[in-house]
């Protein structure tokens, strides 16, 4: 079994899948995309889906992870693009340890409001990690 604190080499898979009851920004229904990522400076994202507050999207994305590597919480944050810029719906994290050791997770991230009281909607996600 894997410690907690480092990964093996490989690579990881996420697949978003979809998302429900997403909070809406705007007038009129959200044009959302996700963006993930593990660090700021290398985000992953998938298209926008026009006019859905539960858009579908089953799109994957790879992640090269170095061995010993710390990098345990997978974030995730959801905005509506705008004919200029983006508004945030919402963001939360996945942890990737289990992935690290094997299993395959297949979970759906809260959006949480402000204070964790109301939720700004849900993401479903897939990760598997496939070792060097």
């Amino acid at each position: 079994m894997l410690s907690s604190h480092s990964a093996p080499s490989g690579v990881l898979s996420v697949t978003v899948v979809e998302a429900k009851d997403l909070h809406k920004e705007d007038l009129f229904k959200n044009d959302p995309y996700v963006e993930i990522y593990f660090d700021e400076k290398y985000k992953q994202r998938t298209q926008e889906v026009k006019s859905s507050n539960n858009p579908t999207w089953n799109e994957t994305f790879t992640f090269n992870i170095a061995q010993g590597s710390h990098e345990h919480k997978l974030r995730i944050r959801v905005n509506d693009k705008d004919l200029v810029g983006s508004d945030k719906i919402g963001e939360g994290k996945l942890d990737v340890t289990d992935a690290y050791n094997g299993v395959i997770i297949d979970t759906w991230i809260k959006l949480p409001a402000k204070l964790g009281l109301t939720s700004h909607g849900e993401v479903h996600l897939i990760a598997q990690f496939q070792p060097e």
